[in-house]
């Protein structure tokens, strides 16, 4: 059912390589990015001294990490496309993470920068608020341009994987359509 194509024929498995190698270039220079960028944005910096506890926040941003890269790994081989809405999925994606919940990417990042922001600490209090703004603008995002995107490119096949997975709260046990 979410692995049909809407408008081409299937492709073979030298395609799905090569969507998947676009899409881990696509996401490797978005991590590559936010890596670069948003550290030094968000204050953080590197501190030795007795708050050595702080390290446990790696735990959270490997594994949240890794489910973004997992995600997008999945858009590259089961989506034949990428995170990058001029080259998006051209299959619904309803693989790995996607089985729980509608954004995993998304809470992956999630998860990652708030594991960062534990081990590198003390952002100034002023960005809280504009982290929170910018959480704000990727949900009306995901409703407004997303969510709508995919509902006109995948039809009833979406419709039912919204009324059976969550947009950000996951699932205990892996929707199986």
């Amino acid at each position: 059912m979410p692995d049909r194509q809407p408008t081409s024929a299937p492709a073979g498995n030298g395609d799905r390589w090569l969507t998947t190698v676009a899409s881990l270039i696509v996401g490797g220079a978005f991590f590559a990015l936010w890596f670069w960028l948003l550290p030094q944005w968000l204050g953080f910096r590197v501190e030795l001294g007795t708050d050595q506890w702080r390290w446990l926040g790696a735990i959270p941003s490997v594994l949240g990490f890794a489910v973004a890269l997992r995600c997008i790994w999945d858009f590259g081989w089961t989506g034949r496309g990428t995170p990058a809405p001029i080259a998006p999925p051209q299959r619904l994606v309803v693989v790995g993470f996607y089985r729980y919940v509608r954004n995993p990417m998304y809470l992956g990042f999630a998860a990652g920068w708030i594991g960062l922001w534990i081990v590198f600490g003390h952002p100034k209090p002023s960005l809280i608020a504009a982290v929170a703004a910018v959480a704000l603008g990727v949900h009306l995002f995901v409703i407004f341009y997303e969510e709508q995107t995919l509902r006109g490119r995948f039809g009833a096949d979406y419709e039912e994987y919204c009324r059976n997975v969550s947009r950000w709260w996951p699932r205990a046990r892996g929707w199986n359509q």
